[in-house]
């Protein structure tokens, strides 16, 4: 009994899921910054619930909200298929050339 408990405990070698509530932080434009999380985890959270990242999480582009917020970590990048401009805002509609 206890070799299994054991072997359950040393199985999972992925973080510990911890809930954390993005509703406050979600589709209400910029509300909070880096700062106002705890972990690099809370803020990838809540990255995932909106990648056009209107709190500027992501200020790079790369998908890792607040990398040198301190563990628990999330670096799994979020898919952002939009471009940014040089301050990491989203470009919604395509540029259009000068000649258009």
């Amino acid at each position: 009994m206890i070799a299994a408990i054991t072997l359950t405990a040393c199985g999972d070698s992925s973080p510990p899921k911890h809930p954390f509530d993005v509703a406050p932080y979600v589709h209400k434009g910029h509300v909070v910054t880096c700062d106002a999380f705890k972990t690099q985890a809370n803020a990838q959270a809540v990255l995932r619930a909106d990648a056009l990242d209107p709190n500027g999480l992501d200020r790079d582009g790369d998908g890792i909200a607040c990398p040198n917020l301190p563990e628990p970590t999330d670096k799994k990048p979020v898919h952002r298929d939009f471009m940014t401009d040089k301050d990491g805002a989203p470009i919604i509609a395509p540029l259009k050339s000068p000649s258009a």
